[in-house]
């Protein structure tokens, strides 16, 4: 009933909202008009309907529906999300200290955080909690996350299934604090490895205090880790590149269709240190603040990127306050990197046939230049000076991710393995075999984009009657994907079984173990520093 209901106010919504969203700039008649008329057909709608109507629901479906033709990042908060947000940003809350992922029946533990709640009531990566005190989570019609919350040193019990096992645990909530730069160390050739997770209003203050501590054990070489770094507040970005930027230099500039939104943002601060060689890391989850540091400090010729294609995120958002405690999180303008470069991947004013955002091609990428004249683009994110394969996600490998296939393989592999020290683990190729052995066990099967394609023509051969004609041409195409989805995997192993490491490493050591595990054998930190300790390389690649 509840979807009837929400498609009702969908289509009812959906033309009016948006007619208003495109007219409001310049015709306020308009959307007086288009206001009167949503707001009788609400009415009427929920005082004539055959059944009983849910006005909270219907109005938020609405929202929800116009919003959807727009960006995914333009959002509609409630109460509950509008404090979230304060949340992430403010750098603390009260919790259970782990990251969690919800399903319509369970809430799973990913992550819990070494010492925090989670890992003192002995909740591992993997644990489906089940019940929460007297609730049962797959009952529970809302976010049944909100559960989890409580008031500081509060108890709740909570049932879960470890390995097929229904185990039980009392969990006392408490203050969880959330690092914007988690791990720091003095490497052993007088390289400084910061790693900067997120930009929350600590986030340049962190990293201050990281750079200041290590140049004071004898760092004379930098490595600041943006890897799966989703952004976070602008201004800290602004703060972060002018630790090593001097006072009065461009780092982003913004344009919108509203002239007040045009603006421009330099360093205002004296630097910590404008001339220590700096390596910045990124990938293609590094989004939106992390873009404009990376973007910033390459075309200013300030440090040497290194990974792979950033996500692509050049639109800024500003939270407007609405009534009742809610807000609308709204696109305003785009960003532009010093040399002019907006990095946006996805164009959302241009859609395909189901509807997705078009992404920029290559051919379409604008040519701009960084102070030293080296050759950047724009469009599709940050490209990195030096590309390496272990920081790439291919088509495979976001399968698997998206699956949980390499999440799921970690947890089975934590319960049949003994591991003492990060230093200690390698995942071989007989391991790598016996993980391809374990995605036959589950059906792990993906879709390619040529499957897709592959699909349309089938369908189109069978609307035209040429399906027996084409039969033993289509299944010969068949069996060459099907042969090349196989290959896939090996073709990308070194990507796969890096992210399973990490995976495996987090485990037994949790994400600290990892960052120790990273400074010894991850690729990326390891050709920071071949890069770094070469003076004259480092300086050819800046110079272009």
């Amino acid at each position: 009933m509840k979807k009837t209901l929400s498609k009702i106010a969908f289509f009812a919504a959906l033309p009016v909202l948006l007619f208003t969203t495109v007219s409001y700039k310049s015709d306020f008649f308009e959307i007086a008009k288009q206001l009167e008329i949503f707001t009788t057909l609400f009415k009427e709608l929920n005082m004539n309907y055959v059944d009983e109507t849910n006005p909270a629901e219907l109005m938020d479906t609405a929202i929800n529906a116009m919003l959807e033709d727009l960006d995914p990042y333009t959002h509609y908060w409630n109460e509950q999300e509008v404090q979230a947000a304060r949340i992430d940003n403010a750098g603390e809350y009260t919790g259970i200290g782990a990251t969690v992922g919800i399903k319509a029946d369970k809430i799973v533990i990913l992550e819990p955080y070494k010492d925090y709640p989670a890992d003192k009531a002995g909740l591992k990566a993997g644990d489906e909690i089940i019940k929460i005190g007297n609730i049962s989570v797959e009952n529970f019609s809302e976010d049944a996350g909100e559960l989890l919350k409580g008031a500081p040193n509060s108890q709740v019990e909570l049932t879960f299934i470890r390995q097929g096992e229904t185990k039980t645990t009392t969990l006392t909530r408490g203050a969880v604090e959330i690092k914007a730069v988690p791990f720091y160390e003095l490497l052993e050739d007088k390289t400084g490895y910061i790693v900067l997770s997120q930009f929350n209003r600590n986030a340049s203050a962190e990293t201050v205090n990281a750079l200041k501590d290590l140049k004071e054990q004898g760092a004379e070489k930098i490595i600041l880790d943006l890897r799966g770094n989703p952004g976070g507040l602008l201004s800290e970005a602004i703060n972060v590149t002018n630790i090593f930027v001097p006072q009065g230099e461009l780092i982003t500039s913004t344009k919108s269709a509203v002239e007040k939104y045009n603006q421009t943002f330099s360093t205002n601060k004296k630097a910590i240190d404008p001339e220590i060689p700096l390596a910045v890391l990124i990938n293609g989850r590094s989004a939106s603040a992390s873009e404009i540091v990376a973007g910033a400090l390459q075309d200013l010729d300030r440090a040497v990127v290194i990974g792979a294609r950033s996500f692509g995120k050049g639109l800024v958002q500003r939270p407007k306050d609405l009534t009742y405690g809610t807000q609308l999180k709204v696109t305003i303008s785009r960003y532009y990197t010093p040399s002019g470069r907006c990095i946006q991947a996805l164009d959302y004013r241009h859609r395909d046939e189901e509807g997705n955002a078009v992404r920029y091609s290559e051919k379409d990428y604008n040519e701009f230049k960084t102070r030293n004249g080296r050759k950047v683009y724009d469009g599709g994110g940050i490209s990195p000076d030096i590309k390496l394969e272990t920081s790439e996600f291919s088509d495979v490998t976001n399968a698997l991710l998206f699956e949980n296939a390499i999440f799921d393989y970690a947890t089975n592999y934590y319960y049949t393995h003994n591991l003492n020290s990060p230093e200690d683990f390698s995942f071989t190729e007989k391991d790598f075999s016996d993980f391809k052995a374990y995605l036959n066990t589950v059906g792990f099967e993906y879709q390619t984009a040529t499957e897709e394609e592959l699909q349309d023509v089938i369908d189109a051969a069978k609307k035209e009657g040429y399906q027996q004609d084409l039969s033993a041409a289509l299944k010969s195409i068949e069996e060459a994907i099907s042969t090349s989805k196989e290959q896939a995997l090996n073709n990308k192993k070194a990507e796969i079984m890096s992210l399973i490491s990490e995976e495996i490493i987090k485990r037994y050591f949790y994400k600290e173990g990892l960052y120790e595990y990273y400074v010894k054998k991850n690729p990326e930190i390891l050709k920071a520093k071949e890069i770094l300790q070469n003076k004259a390389q480092y300086q050819n690649i800046l110079k272009g």
